[in-house]
């Protein structure tokens, strides 16, 4: 038996009035998740504890089967990971977006407009990051490049503090959401200095871009212990995913990172070869488990862009779990496939809520009685809830 988790970042929302009432999941093309459904399992998961942030870090850990209440330490530890940064006890690790605020005004008056730069290349972000590691690194804090507009900073001795992440204020004034730590509020009024004028940014302005003009810390975080995933389940697994945090939840669980060529976390993903990727370690390299991510759908969310959120849905059924199905049903394997987003971005507020996924079960060997379609609304319907979304994992493997 092979097991497969396909996670849709995000795909979770409120019914939309432009939708008639009806949910970028319900109102997507997708016949193979729907077709699933028949004869699948569904139901509902809160994958956020009510004390922990509505963040992909927490989610993810719980669909991957780790309760977030024992391993969570902060999202950019998992991130430092993933880039390969040994940290020390005593550090903490900072998430350090470059992001877009409005050009006119004091810094504390600026807004932010664009929480990813316009999701901007990694090869011009890793650029923009070495310029602020030349004027703004010590030996007290250090900067890492790291996948788009997500990098990486750490800072020796360190304190965990509350820090805002952008996407939650998109729109709205920084002054009230910076830094209570002024080395940290410091270093982010410099980097606009640095940033706002620097060519990489000129030349993105020149073609309608939008510029990656001043870094923003959030996710503090202290050195990640994770139970490693064969060990707590028996099984080789593989994650495939663009993005760092994932790359580092594998990185601390031991599992095996499978890089695909044209994997970006945007709407434009090489969806197919991921799917590829899942499918080849699945059949040649005795993996019994993969986790699929698929960041786009929060993306779409997080800029508030409804027509591309349902694109993205569609780009996951035709080109991920189609393709993933198919190529297992070719190859004479049995396999479960476990189908949810981590959290919901609703459209409406741009940002992550903690109302509990819809999540589906599809057994390729055992057909149960299921809806006409997957969706937030079907799944509500059955009645099954599971409060702890950690324990989805073991449902899957029948545990």
């Amino acid at each position: 038996m092979k097991y497969v988790v396909i996670l849709g970042d995000g795909m979770a929302d409120e019914p939309i009035e432009s939708l008639n009432g009806k949910t970028p999941l319900q109102t997507a093309e997708k016949p193979v998740m729907d077709e699933m459904a028949r004869t699948a399992e569904q139901g509902i998961a809160y994958t956020v504890p009510e004390n922990l942030p509505a963040g992909s870090d927490v989610a993810n850990l719980s669909m991957l089967g780790y309760d977030p209440q024992q391993y969570y330490s902060g999202r950019s530890p998992l991130e430092a990971l993933s880039i390969g940064v040994d940290m020390k006890d005593t550090d903490i690790a900072l998430r350090c977006n470059v992001v877009t605020v409005t050009e006119d005004g004091e810094y504390e008056d600026k807004e932010i407009l664009d929480h990813s730069a316009g999701e901007i290349t990694s090869e011009e972000a890793e650029v923009l990051i070495e310029a602020v590691k030349k004027e703004l690194e010590t030996d007290e804090f250090k900067f890492y490049p790291g996948v788009s507009y997500r990098h990486l900073t750490i800072w020796d001795k360190g304190q965990v503090i509350d820090l805002i992440p952008p996407h939650d204020i998109l729109g709205k004034k920084i002054g009230d959401y910076l830094p209570t730590e002024p080395k940290l509020k410091e270093m982010m009024k410099k980097s606009f200095d640095i940033l706002n004028h620097h060519p990489i940014n000129e030349e993105r302005a020149k073609k309608g871009l939008n510029k990656a003009n001043s870094i923003w810390f959030w996710g503090a975080g202290t050195k990640p212990a994770l139970d490693n995933f064969k060990e707590k389940t028996g099984m080789n697994g593989a994650m495939v995913s663009a993005v760092d945090l994932l790359k580092g939840i594998a990185v601390g669980a031991g599992m095996r990172n499978l890089d695909v060529e044209g994997a970006n976390g945007g709407l434009d993903t090489n969806y197919h070869g991921k799917a590829m990727a899942a499918v080849k370690s699945l059949l040649e390299n005795d993996d019994d488990f993969a986790y699929i991510h698929v960041e786009a759908p929060d993306e779409m969310g997080h800029q508030g862009n409804v027509e591309n959120k349902i694109k993205s849905i569609e780009y996951l059924d035709s080109q991920v779990v189609k393709v993933v199905k198919e190529e297992l049903e070719k190859a004479g394997e049995e396999f479960r496939i476990l189908i949810g987003p981590d959290h919901p971005t609703p459209i409406a507020i741009r940002t992550h809520s903690k109302e509990p996924i819809p999540f589906m079960i599809y057994d390729s060997t055992k057909k149960v009685e299921g809806q006409n379609e997957y969706s937030e609304e079907a799944a509500r319907k059955t009645g099954l809830v599971v409060e702890h979304a950690y324990e989805l994992m073991n449902r899957l493997l029948q545990k």
